[in-house]
């Protein structure tokens, strides 16, 4: 199995603790390495990382923990956009995740295990909603039917999921992506959706945390010390 790691951006939020997401320590070892070592626990044996903001020591980082690492000049855009990066090299099936998302191994093994071959995604979500971990201002929700997304945003009035930031994708989300003009991930998930080719797998037995700001740090950093 492949995944690719978007860790391309600056991490604004979290600029008053750390330089960037996915240097940030956790429990005494950067973020990012965590990540790689839960999706080898998962038998994911080819990371790829995107790098772009302090792209250098990302990478130091990544190629430590065995990930090969690409590098997106434009990290300063839209985060479709470092996925785009990674189209060149995208497997026909392949995890996608977010730099600054831990989750536990059981979590990438359920979506990775969750193609369905008449979906050009595979969304994982969690239906906890008003979960303690989950920031309920900055999660991006999403609205489902019958397994399928049928509307994905941080400012959906109604839905019954969050997205919990790990994909199984296809080459169909970089073509709808290179359609786009600066394009950010929801926007390429949104033309699949509308299309009916974007689906979900539940999660909500798995941990997970968006690691955004320092109180979502702190939360991460105790549930790592009680061994994640």
């Amino acid at each position: 199995m492949q995944a690719i790691i978007l860790a391309a951006g600056m991490g604004t939020r979290l600029r008053a603790v750390s330089p960037s997401k996915p240097l940030t320590m956790v429990a005494g070892r950067p973020l990012l390495a965590h990540i790689l070592a839960n999706l080898r626990a998962a038998g994911v044996t080819r990371p790829l990382v995107i790098t772009g903001y302090r792209g250098d020591e990302v990478a130091a980082v990544a190629s430590a923990f065995g990930a090969e690492t690409l590098h997106n000049p434009h990290w300063d855009q839209p985060n479709g956009v470092s996925v785009l990066a990674a189209a060149p090299q995208l497997a026909e099936t392949a995890l996608l995740l977010m730099a600054d998302h831990l989750a536990s191994p059981g979590l990438y093994r359920t979506v990775a295990t969750a193609g369905r071959p008449d979906a050009g995604l595979v969304l994982g979500i969690d239906r906890r909603l008003g979960h303690p971990w989950a920031d309920e201002a900055d999660v991006t929700r999403v609205a489902t039917r019958a397994g399928r997304i049928i509307a994905i945003g941080k400012h959906l009035n109604s839905y019954d999921a969050h997205d919990c930031g790990v994909f199984l994708v296809t080459p169909e989300l970089t073509d709808a992506l290179a359609g786009l003009p600066t394009p950010g991930l929801s926007d390429g998930v949104r033309v699949l959706a509308a299309r009916g080719r974007a689906a979900t797998v539940d999660v909500s037995a798995h941990d997970w945390i968006d690691i955004d700001d320092p109180r979502a740090l702190g939360l991460a950093e105790a549930w790592v010390a009680r061994g994640s």
